[in-house]
C-alpha cells in the first residue's frame, strides 16, 4: 500500500477551466433577474426604478460619446472595406438569419420569445470583447477597435430603424413617442458626449475603474427594473424549460453559422490573417450593453423576454471565442506574421489567462 505524503488528501481549489470564462458580470445579471422575481418594483417604487433606468440610459450613452475617439474613427475611414464588411455582418447578415428563423414560430420559440431572437439580430457589435479576443488571437487590433466603435455609432440610429421596420408593433412601432424616446435618451446624450469629450476625456481616463462600476451598476438597474415589469404584467409563464432549451439550441446555431460566415468568407473577399481575425470577432457578436437600454426604450413592459435572448447570447459568444481565440493564437501563421498584431494601439491589451474578455461597459 503506498504511503501518504504530507498534503496527499489537501483538495486543491475548485477552478473554472481557463477556456470557460463565466463572466462574473453575467452572474450579477442573473442575481438582478432572480431579484426581480422574488422582489419586483411595483406602484410608486415602479414609478422611481422607471425613471432612475431612463436616466442610467442617457447616462450610458453619454459615457460612451465621451469615449469614442474621433480621430480614431476618422483614421478607420482607410480601412474602409473591413468595416463595410463587419457592417454587413452585423445588420444585413444578422438580421436575414433572423429573419429565417421565423419559421420556428410556433413550434420551437414561442412569438415573445422570437420577437427578442430578431431583436438580438438587430443590436450592434461589441467593442472590448471584440478588441480582446483580436488581440489574443494576434489579428489586426486597430481594426477591430474601430469596426466596434463604427458598430455602435451605427447602431443608435440602425438598431431602432431596423427594429421598427422588422419588429412591427411588438417592437413599439415607429411612432413620434418612440423616436422622441430614442432622440432623447439614446442620441442627444451620446452627442453630448464627444462635444464634452475635449473637457472630460481626462477625467474618464483617471476614474476609468469608478466609472466601469457606474456603467455596470447603470446596466444593472436597466434590467432590475425591465423585468420587473415583466413579473408585475405576469409574462414569464410563457417560458418554460424546454422553450429555454430550443432557444439556447437556436442561438448556438446562430453564432456557428456567423463564425464561419465571417471567418471564410473574409478569406473569400481577399483579406489577409489579421483582418479574418478581426472581422469575426467583431462581426460575429452582439452588445449586450448597447442592446439592453435600446430594449428598454423600444420594448417598455415586454423588455425582459425581449432581452431574455440577448443576454444568453452574450455568455455563449464570451465561451466560443475565448476558445477559438486561444486556438488562433497558436496557429503556425501566427507566429511568422507581425502584421497589425496584438500589440498595436492603445486599447489592445488583453491579457490572459482569458477568463472573462468583456465586462459590460457603454458601447461594448
Amino acid at each position: 500500500m503506498t504511503p501518504r505524503t504530507p498534503g496527499r488528501t489537501a483538495r486543491r481549489p475548485l477552478r473554472l477551466p481557463s477556456w470557460l470564462p463565466v463572466d462574473g458580470y453575467v452572474l450579477a445579471l442573473l442575481g438582478t433577474v432572480a431579484l426581480a422575481a422574488l422582489l419586483p418594483a411595483s406602484g410608486a417604487a415602479a414609478t422611481v426604478t422607471e425613471g432612475a433606468s431612463t436616466g442610467a440610459v442617457a447616462l450610458l450613452f453619454f459615457l460612451y460619446g465621451a469615449r469614442l475617439s474621433t480621430r480614431e474613427a476618422l483614421d478607420g475611414l482607410k480601412h474602409w472595406r473591413l468595416h463595410l464588411t463587419v457592417l454587413g455582418c452585423t445588420f444585413l447578415l444578422f438580421p436575414l438569419l433572423g429573419l429565417a428563423a421565423r419559421g420556428l414560430v410556433p413550434g420551437v420559440l414561442t412569438p415573445q420569445l422570437y420577437s427578442g431572437f430578431l431583436f438580438l439580430c438587430l443590436v450592434p457589435s461589441t467593442i472590448q470583447s471584440s478588441i480582446a479576443f483580436t488581440s489574443i488571437a494576434r489579428g489586426n487590433v486597430p481594426a477591430a477597435i474601430c469596426a466596434g466603435s463604427f458598430s455602435s455609432l451605427a447602431g443608435i440610429v440602425l438598431t431602432p430603424l431596423l427594429a421598427a421596420l422588422l419588429l412591427g408593433n411588438s417592437g413599439g412601432g415607429l411612432s413620434a413617442d418612440a423616436l422622441l424616446k430614442i432622440v432623447l435618451q439614446l442620441l442627444v446624450p451620446f452627442l453630448a458626449g464627444q462635444f464634452l469629450r475635449r473637457w472630460v476625456g481626462g477625467f474618464l481616463v483617471r476614474h476609468k475603474k469608478v466609472l466601469g462600476y457606474v456603467d455596470r451598476g447603470s446596466i444593472l438597474l436597466v434590467v432590475y427594473t425591465a423585468f420587473s415589469q415583466g413579473m408585475v404584467a405576469g409574462i414569464w409563464h410563457l417560458v418554460t424549460p424546454a422553450r429555454l432549451g430550443a432557444l439556447l439550441a437556436v442561438e448556438a446555431v446562430l453564432l456557428a453559422v456567423m463564425l464561419a460566415l465571417t471567418w471564410y468568407g473574409a478569406g473569400r473577399l481577399g483579406f489577409d490573417r489579421a483582418d479574418r481575425i478581426a472581422i469575426q470577432f467583431a462581426g460575429s457578436k452582439k452588445s449586450l450593453a448597447a442592446g439592453l437600454p435600446m430594449a428598454s426604450v423600444l420594448f417598455g413592459p415586454q423588455a425582459s423576454l425581449a432581452v431574455l435572448p440577448l443576454m444568453l447570447f452574450h455568455q455563449m459568444q464570451l465561451m466560443v471565442c475565448a476558445v477559438i481565440a486561444k486556438r488562433r493564437s497558436r496557429d503556425p501563421e501566427a507566429a511568422e506574421e507581425t502584421g497589425t498584431g496584438a500589440v498595436a494601439g492603445p486599447a489592445a491589451a488583453a491579457p490572459e489567462p482569458v477568463r472573462a474578455p468583456e465586462v459590460p461597459t457603454a458601447g461594448t
